[in-house]
């Protein structure tokens, strides 16, 4: 296994440094970038990959799994090549296709890398969204390039491909929605694992000073106590993980700059909810605080 995984110096330093001050980590971040609510979930993300470790961020639609991989991109100074999984994804989907091209006229077939096979090759981040929705006899194919192997017999050229230094994989999965299997224990077995929570608090606040163009900070805050009763309803059992999506909250944000903060929950949150009986918990609770 390819073991060259370098940290950029500063990172490096960091970490030796302040071990016990893991929000020294805040000021790599750039505007817009994630913050975990709790900075030991960035520190032990970027121990796994500095060590070439596979990590999976496990945790509920909107949390900010994609935005805690883009983040993690930036500080490690990788390019992410992404697949998003889906019941049709294939071996064409992982690793590429051969297609016909021309050569000085003369007609060739030419193979084209897909984003396992670019990653490896350029030794740079792969992002596996929603790894749980693919069908179970899809992922094995890649099982030799997530072990300590970082090898694949690309089965379109029969080509061995074994990944620069560098190379590493992030993982996301949504549990228990439709449309997904669980992981059976040999691909969950090669990930290091890290729960995501919902942002909140003074963290969600700034989030969505920094993310959205609500500037009003009276309405900022009823939008945080907004979340943080959607929240605590979905640990409750009153409503599905959807309902308390940030990423629809910074939507609604968003909105409420041109219209009014109710009718921008209808259209970022509310609408988009399939039972009634979330939808009403939901406006009532805007009615309440708005």
């Amino acid at each position: 296994m390819n073991t060259n995984y370098q940290l950029p110096e500063n990172m490096v330093n960091i970490l030796e440094e302040n071990k016990n001050n893991p929000d020294s980590f805040v000021e790599l971040i750039r505007d817009g970038g994630y913050v975990p609510p709790n900075m030991d979930l960035l520190v032990d993300a970027i121990s796994a990959l500095s060590m070439g470790k596979n990590i999976l961020l496990k945790g509920p639609t909107g949390a900010g799994k994609t935005k805690f991989a883009e983040t993690l991109s930036h500080l490690f100074n990788q390019p992410m090549f992404s697949v998003n999984c889906s019941v049709d994804l294939d071996a064409e989907s992982l690793l590429g296709f051969k297609t016909l091209t021309y050569e000085e006229e003369k007609q060739v077939i030419e193979f084209i890398p897909g984003p396992v096979i670019h990653a490896m090759k350029h030794g740079n981040f792969l992002y596996i969204d929603e790894v749980n929705m693919a069908k179970p006899e899809t992922l094995p194919l890649i099982n030799g390039v997530l072990d300590y192997r970082r090898t694949i017999t690309n089965p379109f050229t029969n080509e061995i491909v074994t990944a620069e230094g560098g190379f590493n994989v992030i993982a996301a999965i949504n549990e228990g929605y439709v449309g997904t299997v669980p992981l059976n224990e040999a691909l969950k077995n090669r990930f290091v694992v890290i729960e995501v929570p919902y942002i909140e608090g003074e963290q969600l606040k700034n989030l969505i000073q920094t993310n959205t163009k609500l500037a009003d900070e009276a309405t900022i805050d009823l939008f945080v106590k907004l979340s943080s009763d959607l929240i605590n309803a979905v640990s409750q059992g009153k409503l599905s993980e959807d309902a308390a999506s940030i990423r629809a909250l910074l939507d609604a944000c968003d909105l409420a700059v041109l219209i009014p903060s109710k009718r921008a929950i209808q259209r970022s949150i509310i609408d988009k909810l399939d039972e009634e009986r979330e939808r009403e918990f939901i406006k009532n609770l805007t009615e309440t605080l708005f």
